[in-house]
């Protein structure tokens, strides 16, 4: 199973990692930052989420390979705090997120990408109901035209959304390329060409398959609050939604409270949690530009609790 990890080596560096620590991997995939960790935490533990069960149970077989001191938890990261205490875990000492979709996922005939015909379908996991031929063919206009806009930035969301429902009309929507001749047919081709719309359309319908925003806001301050002092939170994103949100939670929580600011003496409980190890994010290098396209739009941003 061939997936190249992106920023590896300064997620690894980031994490700041300790032999006896414990550390979750809340983007398992197919191991790759998880085998990193797995081999610097000697005596310690190492919790890895994933929804998507062929990535846990391949990953299951490669950690097998490094130690037994892990736990693969086959669940959505955004349940991290309630499945760690089944474990009896409150604290650990560094998270990692690696958000987006893997590159076996991309590569498997999932309908990820626009690039080759294939069932429409972007179900991160297989077992959750709604798939993108759901969307595309049963959301109403208004709600397509949303998503469109709210999570592909695609300002010709309107004619897009219009031309889907006229077309499922007739027959059901079931294929990414006959997805991608009904966008081409709604913006018409010069703007197709230049722009490529399709690339900000099926980026939005993977975002609502997943509810992938929806997860990661929720879990960002549950991340921070499971952080022990000292304990690192090492994000990367592949857009620019993602990378704003990481970005406006971590300087939420590395501000002292508004409420306060001004006074003498700031009491403990509205001093920061946080301080940002990554003023600005960390980006690929040209060396893994080169050996990775994928990687392009990768940010890297890595905070420590001090609280």
């Amino acid at each position: 199973m061939k997936h190249y990890t992106v920023l590896k080596k300064e997620c690894i560096e980031g994490l700041n990692l300790k032999e006896e620590g414990i550390y979750v991997d809340a983007t398992l995939g197919y191991a790759g930052d998880s085998s990193e960790i797995l081999k610097r935490i000697k005596r310690g533990k190492l919790f890895a989420f994933d929804r998507d069960q062929t990535a846990c149970d391949y990953s299951k077989e490669v950690l097998k390979k490094i130690g037994d001191n892990f736990q693969i938890i086959h669940d959505r990261y955004s349940n991290m705090k309630v499945d760690l205490q089944e474990y009896g875990i409150s604290k650990v000492d560094g998270i990692l997120f690696d958000l987006g979709v893997s590159s076996p996922q991309l590569d498997e005939n999932r309908g990820f990408t626009f690039m080759r015909d294939e069932i429409l379908d972007m179900r991160m996991n297989k077992e959750d109901k709604l798939s993108a031929k759901d969307i595309v063919n049963e959301y109403s206009y208004e709600d397509l035209k949303q998503i469109f806009y709210r999570y592909g930035e695609e300002k010709k969301s309107p004619f897009i959304a219009k031309e889907i429902t006229q077309y499922r009309q007739k027959k059901e929507i079931t294929t990414t390329m006959e997805l991608v001749g009904i966008i081409k047919k709604a913006v018409g081709d010069v703007y197709f060409h230049k722009t490529h719309p399709e690339r900000n359309i099926f980026q939005a319908i993977r975002i609502e398959v997943n509810q992938e925003l929806e997860d990661l806001e929720r879990v960002l301050p549950e991340a921070i609050e499971l952080l022990n002092p000292g304990g690192r939170l090492v994000v990367v994103t592949f857009h620019s939604l993602e990378d704003r949100m990481v970005k406006q939670i971590f300087k939420k929580y590395s501000e002292i409270d508004p409420i306060v600011k001004g006074l003498p003496v700031i009491p403990i409980e509205y001093q920061p949690k946080i301080k940002l190890i990554t003023k600005k994010p960390i980006l690929p290098s040209e060396e893994e530009l080169s050996e990775n396209r994928r990687s392009a739009s990768a940010k890297l941003r890595i905070i420590e609790r001090i609280r």
